[in-house]
Formats: C-alpha cells, sequence, structure tokens
C-alpha cells in the first residue's frame, strides 16, 4: 500500500474513532511485528541467543556472582537480592511484559559448543514511529571477557534488530574508561556521535558515556 493510499485510509478510520485513538492508530502502522509468545533463538557464529528462561536461573545467578568484582564497575548498583530466585523471576515477568509490548526484547548469550551461559544482551527503549530506534545494552561474565564472544552476539543480533524489527538505528552508551566497550562497539559498526554529561548512574555515581549509533544502512 502506497503513502497515499495509506494516508487515506487512516483519515477514513479515524471519522470513527475518538479523538484521543488517532494518535495509537497512526503508531500502528509502524509496528511491523510482534512476539506473544516465546521467542525463537537466534544462532551466531559461536554463539547462540535466546530469551532468558525460568530454567536459566542457577546458571545466571552463578555467573553473575563469580563476575560481581568485575561487571560492577560498570552496571548500575545491584539491588540486595538481585540473584535470588524471586528477583530473576520478576525479571522474566517484566522482560515478557516489555516483550509483548514492544519496548525491549532481552536476550541470554551460549556457547554454542557446549551451551555454557556467558552474558547477555539487551534492546531496551523501542521507540516506533518517526524514530524507529532501540538502545542496546550488554554484559558478559569474567570467564568469556575478551575473547571474542560479545563481538559475536552483537553481530548476530543486528540483523535481527534490522531486519526483523525493522529498525532504523541502534544506540549505545559506554563510560569513556571502558576501553572493551568502546573497541566492542567500533569493531561491530558504531559511530561515536557525542559525549553526554553524568548521562547514567553507574555504580552509585552519575557518569559521563561517549554516545554511539549505528543506522540500518551503516556497514561494518
Amino acid at each position: 500500500m502506497g503513502l497515499k493510499a495509506r494516508r487515506r485510509l487512516l483519515k477514513v478510520s479515524s471519522a470513527a474513532q475518538p479523538r484521543g485513538t488517532l494518535a495509537q492508530t497512526a503508531m500502528a502502522f509502524f509496528r511491523t511485528v510482534s512476539f506473544n509468545d516465546t521467542m525463537p533463538a537466534i544462532a551466531g557464529a559461536g554463539v547462540l541467543l535466546r530469551a532468558p528462561q525460568n530454567s536459566d536461573h542457577a546458571a545466571w545467578a552463578e555467573l553473575r556472582e563469580a563476575s560481581r568484582g568485575f561487571l560492577t564497575p560498570w552496571e548500575p548498583t545491584w539491588p540486595a537480592d538481585d540473584l535470588t530466585r524471586g528477583a530473576f523471576r520478576r525479571r522474566l515477568k517484566r522482560y515478557a511484559d516489555d516483550q509483548r509490548s514492544d519496548l525491549a526484547y532481552a536476550f541470554l548469550i551460549f556457547r554454542s559448543d557446549d551451551n555454557a551461559l556467558m552474558g547477555g544482551l539487551t534492546l531496551a527503549n523501542i521507540r516506533r514511529g518517526v524514530a524507529q530506534a532501540g538502545s542496546l545494552g550488554y554484559w558478559i561474565g569474567a570467564p568469556f571477557a575478551r575473547k571474542g564472544y560479545m563481538t559475536a552476539a552483537v553481530r548476530t543480533l543486528i540483523p535481527f534488530c534490522f531486519r526483523t524489527l525493522h529498525l532504523h538505528r541502534l544506540e549505545a552508551a559506554c563510560i569513556p574508561a571502558n576501553t572493551a566497550s568502546i573497541g566492542l562497539l567500533e569493531n561491530t559498526g558504531f559511530t561515536r556521535e557525542g559525549y553526554a554529561r553524568s548521562y547514567l548512574c553507574i555504580n552509585g555515581v552519575w557518569q559521563d558515556h561517549l554516545l554511539y549509533a549505528r543506522l540500518n544502512d551503516d556497514s561494518d
């Protein structure tokens, strides 16, 4: 359907709707995918991405605890009960709600050879309408860091973001001292676009961040 035809359709359909629903109808044209149930796993070069499940709690909590000192300088402050099963269930519920609402998509990263849990990726803050953008977040356990697994995982996720979710823009931010994160983003086709002062509260401190983005027609 061409743009003029869609505008005519919107105009006709809006006549029978309350004024408050007009914006919702317009935004519906931009949402092109829905995952109401379990999202399919995504295979990449040596990695597998899939949505977290209840059965992942033990491996997830063990890896996060073992990597606490490695991760906490780069993450928001962990709640006291963050690694408990109850907190994990609440986390899964939030992931499911966000996925159904097309607000965010969460993945765990597994090594293809032995199905070892290595880390996680989250595509969050999805904006439809004229933006068609989302924000990338990621973490990897200390035993798997600097071995190319996160690079492979991000490269695996990028086609899903652009071809399946039909986003136009991926955004990411990292602390200037996080050289590993800077290298990851620049090696996966992200371009540095700016510098944001006191951008996010990380490890209890408001910290400056470098701002990166990748567009759907950018190349590595």
